[in-house]
């Protein structure tokens, strides 16, 4: 490490900043490759084991020592498991139980038991509270045994020899019983908290699932709404333009130049509504949706076909929200779509829009002779009636008493108070 990178250790460490708790970059790779490797950390553990049981058994190598057969045998027993410590905890560990008890009775006390610690740890570690302090337990019963058969410790603050044997052996237990719960836990939690973000995706995919579907639905509607009002303007202008080719060419070509732009705006608007589906448009292919402001041009549309369209407006639209316009537009827009498609021998449409405070009205009624069925396919009326439920308003079509055909929508205002 440089001067400075120790400068910034120590300064890091002096400060009361929280600081990561978590393993680093380096821990996360050792803990993965041991994950992979797991039966060859145990084989290498077990290695490891044998290799510090060696001096014991040297020493009673070198003595001649006629047990020394029994030494090797009982070390054997209870390191050569340990490449197994994983896939069988509980086995593993009765087997270790098992075999210190053997050698306690035997009289044949052992390095190797130090790896009934090892065993403690892999139970406590995978298995609840309650099985590990049950195998804690079994480990205090045999450091008790050792420590009243061995009691090779001097006795100290007053306590009797196998006491303090005890106390001392005792020590490590409960130490690898604490480290063996902790991580245990500590993994419950990373568990807990993997299994929670996986939710949380999931959750947020199906919500981004939920949008695109609702945006598909907006769309669908826009387009209905485009095209139902633009065919049925280019319709009429072309069967107009039709009838007076021979008597009036002029108002005739007139006409199918407006029906051009009218099938210009229609390609424009439906090139904008199925660019949604695939990029976000250029900040230059952008363009508002429409709303109070081109009610105009939608009218002039509409007188362009031969139709005679008034139109009445009342109040003020203070604070309206853009959404709102949208909505009042695409209703007059499909309720003049009707009338072009539907009405028979109409000539006078008026159109009627009523701003009062939270609220705004909608009067659409056209001079044609009822027709049955009229306006019962399609969805336009259904599309008007899910506009107007965001803005908890409700739209009626229907047979006008006086004549002809009218269509009713109200809206509540604002939207804040209309979806609380």
């Amino acid at each position: 490490m440089t001067v400075g990178q120790v400068t910034a250790w120590w300064r890091a460490w002096l400060s009361d900043r929280p600081r990561r708790t978590g393993p680093s970059r380096a821990g996360r790779r050792v803990a993965a490759a041991i994950g992979r490797h797991a039966t060859a950390v145990d084989v290498g553990l077990a290695a490891l084991a044998a290799a510090g049981t060696l001096p014991q058994l040297y020493h009673h190598a070198i003595r001649s020592d006629p047990r020394i057969g029994v030494f090797v045998l009982f070390s054997a027993l209870l390191v050569i498991p340990l490449g197994a410590r994983r896939r069988l905890p509980l086995t593993t560990f009765a087997g270790a139980a098992t075999v210190a008890l053997t050698q306690w009775l035997a009289g044949v006390p052992l390095a190797a038991d130090l790896t009934l610690l090892i065993y403690l740890y892999t139970v406590a570690s995978r298995y609840p509270v309650r099985v590990a302090i049950g195998a804690a337990g079994v480990v205090e019963v045999g450091a008790l045994l050792a420590a009243v058969r061995w009691p090779g410790i001097g006795s100290w603050a007053g306590s009797t020899l196998w006491t303090g044997t005890f106390v001392l052996l005792s020590g490590p237990v409960v130490a690898v019983l604490m480290l063996g719960v902790t991580v245990r836990h500590r993994r419950a939690a990373i568990d807990a908290l993997t299994q929670r973000a996986a939710h949380l995706e999931r959750e947020r995919d199906q919500q981004a699932a939920i949008a695109v579907a609702a945006e598909r639905t907006r769309i669908a509607r826009e387009m209905h709404d485009v095209i139902a009002h633009t065919l049925s303007v280019m319709v009429t202008l072309s069967e107009g333009a039709a009838r007076k080719q021979a008597t009036e060419p002029v108002r005739a070509g007139e006409a199918m130049r407006q029906v051009s732009i009218t099938g210009r705006q229609a390609l424009a608007e439906m090139r904008r509504l199925l660019g949604v589906l695939h990029t976000e448009p250029a900040p230059g292919d952008r363009h508002p949706q429409p709303g109070l402001a081109q009610l105009d041009d939608l009218l002039e549309q509409v007188r362009s076909t031969g139709l005679t369209v008034a139109a009445a407006v009342t109040g003020t639209p203070a604070g309206m929200p853009p959404g709102a316009e949208l909505t009042v537009y695409r209703i007059v827009q499909e309720a003049l779509t009707n009338a072009l498609k539907h009405a028979t021998a109409a000539n006078r449409v008026s159109v009627a829009i009523a701003h009062h405070p939270g609220s705004v009205t909608v009067d659409v009624h056209d001079d044609g002779a009822p027709a049955a069925p009229r306006r019962r396919t399609g969805h336009g009326l259904a599309g008007m009636r899910d506009r107007a439920a965001v803005y908890a308003g409700e739209v009626s079509a229907g047979p006008d008493p006086d004549g002809g055909w009218r269509v009713r929508a109200r809206l509540a205002l604002p939207i804040e108070a209309a979806t609380r």
